[in-house]
């Protein structure tokens, strides 16, 4: 019986998980009560009419009771799609976005909180669905825990690209399996180490880096709401002093961000000394924002060894590659980049060697596969051929943890399977045996035979504007025979325009087009993982669908 469900029928007598309350205080519910929870609740689920193989859909936030329906739904032998719980989009956008997920997944069971009820009720009659959403609640007596279906799918992982097109990946348990035992290599797990998360229980990072991970070890789980991380920073920060939390995961803005919300006061009533790792990855990792938090932190026993740079992506299950030991950084030739071509780099070193500015061009190393965990990554050109280290090509991933596909044999646009290797539709290339990820190859514009990649731009537009990264999109614009950029700013019209302009006029030369959009919070549009909907961006502007914009040609 895999690991994953084998807690609910032997949890440990003592660990569990506590739950970020409101109010600043933890709820601590041990697994021994969560297995009993759970276990129960799969007893309502099959007497609801969920049987093995059945797809149960999770609209939740996290929570004691999300957290008893996912593993209920596996003790009924059902397979789990969590959903993303109400955001920042409009109640039409998102009843839409769910609606689109019920049509494929077509579920036995969604599961929602009462708080989710009439969403979650519109989504579902848009889907063309007569039944009602289903509450938690939990029966007389506790399932028995059965071995049934664990070689089919365990996860429907749905992902939308920046197309904003959901398309469910089916992860099998096998696949869980395999990824769980890279990552326990990864952060050299130890019996009694603990996690502590803030990351969304929908997307696969939350999911399965940082719950999924910690159950089946039984290790001792610190799990917030993102909401309440980015009230409070700190507070995540406060898991890791020695004794408690040991592994986190995050994408680099946190670091950034906590290093500019947190207060020199509070940091100095905290020891992260017993911090020994924590996964970066969910976007391309920004060694500016590694380097400013290691040197915020580091009076108060934070160590830049702590981080593990990480590729991964749902359709492998979740984690690739993770660098070991020093964090290697190189700074490319920006002008020279070209796919298939060799990749010229100017300098390296390691994080920490000296301070590293925002938009300054410098790559991270995210490692390279082990030996152990059975995964292959070749970097190919746009013919599919094998590219020589030191090449710049797409990213292409083989091994145990690569997933059975797409829902209903759907296509993936720029990531596809292609006879058994996933096709990441990732830019990369190796150096010194490590892999760098440049982002999206659709996120990227040529020019004059150079790829141009707009993560790397985002970073410099950030810094000329004095506005912070997560505030910036620049959108590669190639359709209707026109070549040129957008960028989104979430800032109102002022000097800052006219620097962008001047630094991707000095970048880029005369050639492109630029179109700067100005609004307010809420312009920039993102996946259910963070990610930048950057062509969906574009699309709504043509579409004359953004409101209160400035456009400055």
């Amino acid at each position: 019986m895999s690991r994953l469900i084998s807690w609910l029928t032997d949890p440990h007598p003592r660990r569990g998980v506590r739950f970020a309350c409101d109010g600043g205080e933890w709820e601590f519910v041990p697994y021994r009560e969560l297995a009993a929870s759970a276990r129960r609740m799969a007893t309502e689920m099959v007497a609801a009419g969920v049987r093995p193989g059945d797809v149960v859909c999770l609209l939740m936030p996290s929570g004691p009771d999300c957290l008893a329906a996912l593993f209920g739904s596996w003790a009924a032998g059902a397979t789990i799609s969590p959903l993303l719980p109400p955001s920042f989009q409009s109640d039409s956008e998102y009843t839409e976005y769910v609606a689109g997920i019920l049509e494929q997944a077509q579920p036995a069971l969604v599961v929602t909180a009462e708080a989710y009820r009439p969403l979650a009720a519109e989504a579902m009659a848009r889907a063309g669905r007569s039944d009602e959403p289903w509450i938690p609640r939990e029966g007389a007596t506790e399932i028995p825990v059965e071995d049934h279906h664990r070689s089919g799918i365990a996860l429907l992982q749905f992902t939308s690209g920046s197309t904003g097109q959901p398309r469910g990946v089916r992860v099998s348990w096998d696949n869980l399996a395999a990824n769980y035992a890279l990552q326990s290599r990864m952060i050299d797990w130890r019996d009694g180490d603990g996690f502590a998360s803030w990351l969304p229980l929908h997307h696969d990072m939350g999911l399965i880096g940082c719950c999924l991970f910690p159950f089946a070890s039984q290790s001792e789980l610190w799990l917030m709401r993102p909401e309440q991380f980015i009230r409070d920073p700190a507070r995540w920060l406060a898991c890791f002093v020695p004794g408690r939390a040991a592994h986190s995961a995050a994408p680099s803005f946190a670091f950034a961000y906590a290093a500019r919300r947190v207060k020199p006061q509070r940091l100095a009533e905290l020891d992260l000394s017993g911090w020994r790792s924590v996964v970066v990855g969910a976007e391309v990792v920004d060694p500016a924002a590694l380097d400013a938090f290691a040197r915020f932190a580091e009076p108060v026993g934070f160590s830049r060894d702590t981080y593990l740079p990480s590729y991964g992506l749902a359709e492998n299950t979740l984690a690739v590659t993770g660098a070991e030991g020093p964090i290697v950084v190189v700074r490319p030739d920006w002008s020279s980049m070209r796919l298939g071509e060799p990749v010229r780099i100017e300098e390296a070193g390691k994080l920490g060697d000296r301070p590293i500015e925002p938009g300054s061009g410098w790559l991270v190393g995210h490692g390279a596969p082990h030996e152990a965990d059975g995964v292959e990554v070749r970097i190919l050109d746009d013919e599919g051929r094998p590219l020589p280290d030191g090449h710049l090509g797409e990213v292409a991933v083989t091994g145990t943890s690569v997933t059975e596909g797409y829902h209903g044999g759907r296509e993936g646009g720029s990531t596809r399977f292609v006879d058994g290797e996933l096709l990441t539709g990732d830019a990369g290339f190796r150096y010194g045996g490590e892999l760098f990820v440049l982002g999206r190859m659709g996120d990227s514009l040529k020019l004059r035979g150079r790829s141009v990649y707009m993560d790397d731009l985002d970073a410099k537009v950030a810094a000329a504007a004095g506005l912070d990264k997560d505030r910036i999109a620049v959108v590669a614009v190639n359709d209707r025979g026109r070549t040129g950029l957008a960028v989104f700013v979430e800032s109102a019209p002022g000097p800052w325009t006219e620097a962008v302009t001047e630094l991707l006029r000095g970048e880029l030369g005369p050639e492109p087009s630029l179109t700067v959009v100005a609004g307010r919070r809420g312009l920039l549009k993102r996946t259910t993982s963070g990610k930048l909907r950057r062509r969906h961006m574009w699309q709504l502007l043509q579409e004359g669908r953004l409101k209160s914009v400035t456009v400055i040609h």
